[in-house]
């Protein structure tokens, strides 16, 4: 595969990017799309390192990957890659692997960085800060007063009382936040590859569906199961689903008539019976008893006469003896 050199024109050097893009469409059919913001080189680096083998990183401006695609399917016909144009929105990489997706994912997920709250940078997460000792001279005490921080002045230094919210998701760092931040050392953002869709052989899904497990599947499915059953039910329209209980329901409903009515069959004669005389459906129970009554007194009286035995030899101990 060619590779862009140094002093190369920008034709010459989108003609190899389409020819490394066309070579990974064709030899892969997976493709975990990554959006790369605030990701650093070294950190880049890292993360090409881990996934070596399986799984590409192609990085490059949108415009000319939507084209690349375009022109792909146009020449091949395979137009499942088109899945892809709309979500190749922003600063996104594409991973071509041949690997298991969730595998993939997760070792991804593996080289975020922790990194200061920068003034101007929308955060991505909720910034708390906990209460406790913030080993600062009182003098700091400005900060806290201005973003409304309750405090306290313990053994010489600031204490911070309780839990404070100090960024929420969505907002931009303020510069007083950021600096507050960096005097308690707190670097309360991460950042790395995050993966926001999946490709695979022409269907396009959420990330978290790698996260699914067999037993999530199978008490999904039994949900379907269970609604089309009800649907099917109340609709009387017979499914694979409903059939078993339609079945029971009409023999439910032939032995209700064959109970009020003179008709019987054998099945039908029995239930009858019982509700003649439900006496005669307990007596094996007494029966079966007796029978281990029985069993039991012989064993009983077997006991009985152990226990007795050692009574004749005990003569001696009451002070005489049958042979003296």
């Amino acid at each position: 595969m060619a590779r862009a050199k140094k002093g190369m024109s920008k034709q010459d050097k989108k003609v190899i990017y389409d020819q490394k893009l066309v070579s990974l469409l064709e030899g892969y059919s997976k493709v975990l799309i990554a959006i790369a913001d605030n990701v650093g080189s070294n950190q880049m680096q890292n993360i090409r390192k881990g996934l070596r083998g399986d799984s590409i990183i192609l990085m490059g401006k949108n415009t000319l990957i939507r084209r690349c695609i375009k022109q792909y399917a146009q020449q091949s016909g395979n137009t499942d890659y088109l899945n892809l144009l709309p979500l190749l929105i922003g600063n996104v990489g594409l991973i071509f692997t041949k690997g298991d997706l969730k595998e993939v994912s997760e070792e991804v997920g593996k080289y975020k960085v922790g990194a200061p709250a920068r003034v101007g940078l929308v955060a991505p997460i909720d910034v708390v800060v906990p209460p406790g000792n913030t080993g600062l001279d009182p003098s700091q005490t400005s900060f806290f007063q201005v973003l409304n921080i309750p405090t306290k002045i313990n053994k010489g230094t600031v204490e911070i009382i309780t839990p404070v919210e100090l960024i929420r998701k969505g907002d931009k760092v303020g510069s007083s936040e950021a600096a507050l931040l960096a005097k308690l050392g707190i670097r309360p953002f991460s950042y790395g590859l995050v993966i926001t869709n999946v490709y695979d052989s022409g269907s396009v899904f959420s990330p978290e569906v790698l996260d699914l497990t067999d037993d999530d599947l199978m008490q999904k499915f039994a949900t379907g199961v269970s609604m089309v059953t009800s649907l099917s039910l109340a609709l009387s329209y017979p499914t694979l689903a409903a059939a078993p209980h339609m079945f029971v329901n009409a023999y439910k409903n032939v032995l209700a008539i064959a109970l009020e009515t003179e008709y019987s069959y054998p099945q039908a004669e029995e239930v009858k019976e019982y509700l003649k005389d439900p006496s005669k459906f307990a007596v094996a129970a007494p029966v079966a008893a007796a029978a281990d009554t029985g069993s039991a007194a012989p064993a009983a009286a077997k006991e009985e006469e152990k226990k007795e035995e050692p009574a004749e030899e005990s003569d001696d101990d009451m002070g005489f003896s049958l042979f003296d």
